[in-house]
């Protein structure tokens, strides 16, 4: 199955995937609206790892693994895998007891601004591809294959 890998190593920390993430997530879909008006939380975050001499930056957002702790460990059976293995959150079913938040290895699953939901990656699934993949600037962020990726590294 192919998921979101994101690259430090080109990473600038611009935000541009968080802005198209909260806008393909929007009711709008148009990116001023999303990111100034509507109350959206991205499912990619940009981190900042201070180093010696130097910042770097990552894109963190769910990794879609394939025994998935998130999935497990939602009480009503909201979390779930799909038959092509993403990881889904049926917000409706979601009692916001967050503990797919406390089991998640990677902190790629956060408590929606909504409030009574948490959210996390889809992969853009309603809309065709990941759209923080689509408008990275610098290829920081990819779709690939755990072999696309390990050549990569």
């Amino acid at each position: 199955m192919k998921k979101v890998y994101a690259f430090e190593n080109r990473c600038l920390g611009c935000g541009i995937c968080e802005v198209y993430c909260k806008t393909a997530h929007s009711k709008s879909k148009d990116v001023i609206k999303a990111n100034k008006n509507e109350n959206v939380t991205s499912a990619i975050v940009i981190e900042e790892i201070l180093q010696p001499k130097a910042i770097s930056y990552f894109a963190l957002q769910c990794r879609h693994c394939a025994d998935a702790k998130c999935v497990k460990a939602c009480i009503s059976g909201a979390m779930y895998k799909d038959e092509n293995g993403i990881v889904r959150n049926k917000e409706e079913k979601c009692v916001c007891c967050l503990s797919c938040l406390l089991v998640c290895p990677f902190g790629a699953v956060k408590k929606s601004k909504k409030g009574k939901t948490v959210s996390k990656c889809d992969l853009c699934i309603e809309v065709g591809e990941p759209q923080c993949v689509l408008h990275c600037p610098n290829d920081a962020i990819k779709v690939l294959d755990d072999k696309e990726a390990e050549a990569l590294k």
